[in-house]
């Protein structure tokens, strides 16, 4: 019986997978859950998964962790900047623990010139992949739209505005569960050995099409601002957000650091996300959701999001608007 193991299973993306594999037919005796936290998945244990304690930066233990599963949906780790130890190890296990296929969360634009400090990680995890001699999968996925719901419209709509260096960069925003459902689609099916799938949304979208978007549909003004890295970098500041990316520390409820971001938007603005592609449709059989259609469907959590958020004294933030 050839079994198929999640790492990072306890989070939103591991835990989507595991619903759509055994709402899809896949027996929970064949699913093995690869997680940090475990009591987090006693849900899953109860139903008859195999949940094990695994962590990539323990690279013994999760050897015994992916015992057994002939593929591995590996899911990126949280620490931008900072993966490739953590990707290496998982890699190496899983050759050791018998894994043939893996199948890898990457980001899109994953190439040498990418400025993002999120995708060097990214290419680095690619290289060692194809360097392994396991067949690999590499699931080249564009922003989540939830990063708008979740923090860029909250942020708009408490400061009135979207202070950006991204100008009119674009990104095809993709929702987190269209990723998800394309992974369920390669564990499940076959011919996906030494595949890059791009998964986008359905269209290139700017920032300043976004705010435009967020304060059409939340009817509240939000002015798009443009600035440069130190400004940016300023603004993050001013609002207490860490450079480096620092395990389970969240700032308004968001866990973000400003090295990542900043970068990040450099990318935006200089073309290296504008990928747009329908592997998504070839995997799933159907149309990924519109960044309109989520917005739409989240308007009152981004309005309660935009409550909770503590913005540093108005004269720090036109300091940095005139940046």
């Amino acid at each position: 019986m050839k079994k198929i193991v999640i790492t990072g299973a306890s989070g939103q993306f591991g835990r989507e997978a595991t619903r759509l594999l055994i709402e899809g037919g896949v027996s929970p005796d064949r699913l093995i859950l690869v997680t940090r936290s475990p009591d987090k998945l006693a849900d899953r244990a109860a139903q008859g998964v195999d949940v094990r304690r695994g962590d990539f930066d323990d690279a013994d233990g999760l050897i015994e962790a992916l015992a057994g599963a002939e593929r591995m949906l590996m899911i990126s780790g949280t620490r931008v900047g900072f993966r490739e130890p953590q990707h290496r190890a998982a890699i190496d296990a899983a050759k050791r623990a018998g894994v043939q296929h893996i199948v890898y969360t990457s980001f899109i634009g994953a190439v040498e010139s990418n400025p993002s400090l999120a995708v060097k990680d990214h290419v680095i995890t690619e290289r060692m992949l194809r360097d392994s001699g396991l067949a690999w999968t590499v699931l080249r996925d564009a922003q989540y739209a939830e990063a708008v719901v979740e923090a860029m419209a909250p942020l708009m709509l408490a400061s009135g505005e979207m202070t950006s260096l991204a100008g009119d960069g674009h990104m095809a925003f993709v929702c987190r569960d269209d990723c998800v459902a394309a992974a369920v689609a390669v564990l499940q099916g076959d011919g996906h050995e030494n595949q890059v799938y791009q998964i986008t949304g359905p269209e290139l979208v700017s920032y300043r099409e976004v705010a435009a978007l967020v304060s059409e549909l939340t009817a509240i003004p939000v002015r798009f601002t443009p600035t440069d890295e130190a400004g940016l970098y300023a603004m993050f500041d001013g609002l207490g957000i860490p450079r480096q990316p620092v395990d389970d520390l969240s700032v308004n409820n968001f866990p973000w650091n400003s090295d990542d971001m900043v970068s990040f938007e450099v990318a935006v603005r200089d073309g290296d996300f504008a990928v747009i592609s329908d592997d998504f449709e070839q995997l799933t059989g159907r149309r990924p959701k519109a960044l309109r259609a989520l917005l739409e469907q989240h308007l009152e959590t981004i309005r309660t999001a935009a409550t909770r958020i503590s913005l540093p004294p108005a004269a720090d933030m036109e300091d940095v608007s005139d940046a």
